[in-house]
């Protein structure tokens, strides 16, 4: 059986979105996701796979277990070599969730843009960004989130940003 290029960019794409695991425990959170089926839901998709694009739009929705990326219209890229090499999901309030480990929290983001560069591991919310990770917020006009590391960078302004806004955080004391 011949697996369609959209299927294949599909799984790439959340494949690819999954948090690298830290702990056996992660690997086999991950695992899980890797293994439950995807479901993509929009109004509309352009696919073009010698471009080795797919753009989808209209309250987009992409889901594979703990993952989901939403947004008014995802573009997904792929490299020379087939691979995912980016994922852009934009709209008043594009969002990306994953649980990284069943005992953590799900991890949370929010932005007029939302980026995911593969190789990099990294995340940009831009605009009126929001990350959640537990108890812990960070708000401001640009946040970059690196998911190896689980480390949080933030700016008020950026390009893509509307005028400047304000950095916030609130982070919770960790629990003896």
């Amino acid at each position: 059986m011949t697996r369609h290029p959209l299927s294949t960019l599909a799984c790439a794409l959340l494949l690819a979105l999954a948090i690298a695991p830290a702990s056996q425990a992660q690997n086999q959170s991950q695992n899980q996701d890797a293994n439950a089926p995807i479901l993509v839901e929009a109004d509309r998709l352009d696919l073009d796979d010698r471009a080795g694009t797919a753009v989808y739009t209209g309250n987009v929705d992409i889901r594979q277990g703990s993952m989901r990326l939403t947004g008014n219209r995802v573009e997904i890229r792929r490299n020379a070599a087939g691979e995912l090499s980016l994922a852009t999901a934009t709209g008043e309030r594009a969002y990306l969730e994953q649980q990284p480990d069943p005992a953590e929290p799900v991890v949370k983001g929010w932005g007029r843009t939302v980026i995911y560069h593969v190789a990099e591991r990294r995340v940009e919310l831009i605009d009126r960004a929001e990350l959640h990770q537990g108890g812990d917020t960070f708000e401001g006009g640009y946040l970059e989130y690196f998911l190896d590391r689980r480390v949080v960078q933030a700016r008020a302004d950026a390009e893509g940003v509307e005028g400047s806004q304000r950095i916030r955080m609130t982070l919770q004391p960790e629990q003896q």
